[in-house]
């Protein structure tokens, strides 16, 4: 019963959060609210500025491309927040956000050995459903160099966001159908894949 109640939390969380964001698309300022949620993602907002792109293009898809470039590059100006969480405010408001998403297996993983792996590990966690937040936070804690965290992260988000966007370009609409019918559903499989993520990077920064 305790387990259902947390699931049901869960569901109702993400579906909250995802209502918020998607409400950013139709407004006039829903570009402007595309980078921001690219941005604040970065460092320490939960829902994924995806949930913000797709009804975008849905209902332009000739600028499929502007939005996906809009995506990434508030995406990866987010990082250098991210970073200096790590790097400057990790004792405050770091801790809080690893100890807030249960991240601190994440964090210890990717530290394992950032010096080795470092461009690969920022660019699985920009690519893939692994917390994108985690590794510019790590990024910062450990000071790896800011040239191998925005050329990972411009080729991790750039290729997620582009993929996402040209996709939604040939199927639009039925993409965003499939979302709202299987919405729970489709919360489980993310949080499937992010630990495959997970189990993925472990294997590489060993």
């Amino acid at each position: 019963m305790h387990m259902k109640m947390i699931i049901n939390w869960f569901f109702k969380l993400m579906r909250n959060l995802y209502n918020w964001t998607l409400h950013w698309s139709k407004t006039k300022n829903s570009e402007y609210a595309l980078f921001g949620i690219a941005f604040i993602e970065s460092s320490f907002f939960p829902v994924p500025p995806d949930v913000l792109l797709i009804p975008l293009i849905v209902a332009q898809p000739k600028n499929w491309w502007k939005k996906a470039l809009i995506c990434t590059v508030g995406s990866v100006c987010g990082a250098f927040l991210g970073y200096a969480v790590g790097k400057v405010f990790y004792d405050t408001i770091g801790v809080a956000i690893v100890n807030f998403y249960n991240l601190q297996p994440i964090v210890a993983v990717i530290g394992k050995n950032y010096a080795n792996n470092a461009f690969l590990s920022i660019f699985a966690g920009a690519f893939t459903p692994i917390p994108y937040k985690a590794m510019t936070i790590t990024s910062g804690i450990f000071g790896i160099p800011l040239p191998t965290l925005v050329a990972a992260s411009v080729l991790g988000r750039g290729g997620r966001f582009f993929i996402v966007s040209a996709a939604l370009k040939l199927f639009g609409a039925k993409i965003q159908n499939t979302i709202e019918k299987y919405f729970n559903i489709l919360s489980m499989v993310f949080l499937v894949l992010l630990v495959i993520g997970f189990l993925v990077l472990k294997y590489y920064t060993r």
